[in-house]
């Protein structure tokens, strides 16, 4: 990747509105799961976006993550291997992203490679991560480590079976919202055209 100088007009604008949803409680809160689930051999940055970005940046921390969420012996990235090489890196993110979609995270939640490899929307990639720890703690398995109130609870599906009697039953009734002819009438009213009679 090219190096690019500051941005100016309205793309500095636009960056700027992405900077603001850095929320730095939760890159914390990120930190300590990522280093609950892949253990203390992964390290612990500084705190502060730069220095997030820089642990995420080569992608072996996160392929550590989302292999430390499958069963011992099926790796959902078969090969991880740090190297100093931007392609190499980026490959890496990829795979990350990848198997983070066989997991179970929706596409439109998943951020792009650059957003992380080039730190363009940090917060992007907390939304990711944030989701996949939902998403872990959801399935309920015993590959999940940490706390799971980190992780705002996902809705579970509640299925309910109504019988016939009670489907036709429903219909003959007239729902509120589609009005009601209680409280509003005519009585009153004068024909058009008719002086108003003041008594």
């Amino acid at each position: 990747m090219a190096n690019r100088g500051p941005a100016y007009g309205l793309s500095r604008e636009v960056q700027q509105k992405i900077d603001r949803q850095y929320d730095p409680e939760l890159e914390q809160i990120l930190i300590q799961w990522i280093v609950a689930q892949c253990g203390p051999e992964v390290g612990q940055p500084q705190p502060g976006k730069d220095e997030f970005q820089k642990w995420l940046k080569d992608g072996t921390v996160l392929c550590k993550l989302i292999n430390s969420l499958y069963p011992k012996g099926q790796p959902a990235v078969a090969k991880i291997q740090s190297s100093p090489m931007a392609f190499k890196q980026m490959e890496q993110i990829s795979q990350f992203l990848r198997a983070a979609e066989r997991y179970g995270i929706l596409a439109t939640d998943i951020f792009q490679t650059v957003d992380l490899w080039e730190g363009k929307n940090m917060a992007c990639v907390q939304r990711t991560l944030m989701n996949l720890g939902g998403l872990a703690v959801a399935k309920g398995d015993e590959f999940f480590a940490g706390d799971p109130n980190w992780f705002p609870k996902k809705s579970q599906e509640n299925r309910r079976a109504f019988s016939d009697d009670k489907l036709k039953e429903g219909q003959s009734v007239i729902g509120l919202q589609m009005g009601t002819n209680r409280g509003a009438s005519q009585a009153g009213m004068t024909g058009y055209g008719m002086p108003r009679q003041i008594l």
